[in-house]
């Protein structure tokens, strides 16, 4: 599908990656765009259209698409990163955490939006994942394993949607310049790059975009032995 003219809805549309989302729409044309925030006076945009989006309640995810019936182009963005190991119980609730925005909010802003995609010719859906979709970090197991399960949910929802004529599309990305790992020393990549690079994948067709060097890496791991992603492996 084309940028151009689309009506797109951004969830996290506040901040980070989110902004960098509206942004690159506006600039390609895009003839409207929704930004969902759980306060809606953080879309500070302009020419965004702001909206009250918390995707963790059933509630405000169906008054949003009952809101924006004009949508063509959805970016599932909104996610969250609670640092909480597999091995302590006190984490948890932050696992949970993980699994309730990244995986079951996902969901359900799909669920909700898909017919109305559908209704309107079909268009698309972009859902940002991450290269921790591919492998996973001790210190992030939580959040790797909710990312590793909403690129699963993403595959099948390409699969569900076929028929309507639906792109659906997984973006994976490594570390960005972003408040989410503004405390990592680590290099990272221009949110404004992997925002361009993924409309741009949208609009070439394609199913996922590999928007770094990491995610391409890793991805490529998957079909190599367990030890090319887990180098500790070799000497264990």
């Amino acid at each position: 599908m084309r940028i151009e003219k689309s009506v797109a809805f951004v969830t996290g549309a506040n901040r980070g990656l989110g902004r960098e989302f509206t942004r690159a729409l506006l600039e390609g044309g895009a003839a409207k765009v929704y930004g969902g925030a759980r306060d809606p006076h953080t879309i500070t945009e302009p020419g965004v259209v702001p909206v009250a989006l918390d995707i963790t309640d059933p509630g405000a995810v169906a008054a949003a698409a009952a809101l924006a019936g004009d949508v063509t182009l959805l970016i599932n963005n909104a996610g969250t990163s609670s640092g909480g190991s597999l091995l302590t119980a006190s984490d948890s609730d932050r696992i949970r955490s993980d699994f309730n925005t990244n995986v079951f909010g996902t969901a359900d802003v799909a669920r909700a939006f898909a017919p109305i995609l559908g209704a309107n010719g079909g268009g698309a859906m972009l859902n940002v994942l991450s290269a921790l979709s591919f492998v996973t970090l001790p210190a992030a197991a939580g959040y790797s394993a909710s990312k590793a399960a909403a690129w699963s949910l993403t595959n099948a929802l390409r699969l569900a949607l076929l028929s309507q004529g639906t792109q659906v599309v997984a973006l994976h990305v490594g570390f960005m310049d972003t408040d989410m790992v503004a405390h990592l020393a680590v290099p990272k990549i221009d949110p404004r790059i992997v925002a361009q690079a993924a409309l741009n994948g949208i609009e070439d067709g394609r199913h996922e975009v590999l928007a770094d060097d990491t995610s391409r890496v890793f991805k490529n791991a998957l079909s190599g032995d367990l030890s090319v992603a887990y180098p500790a492996l070799v000497t264990a």
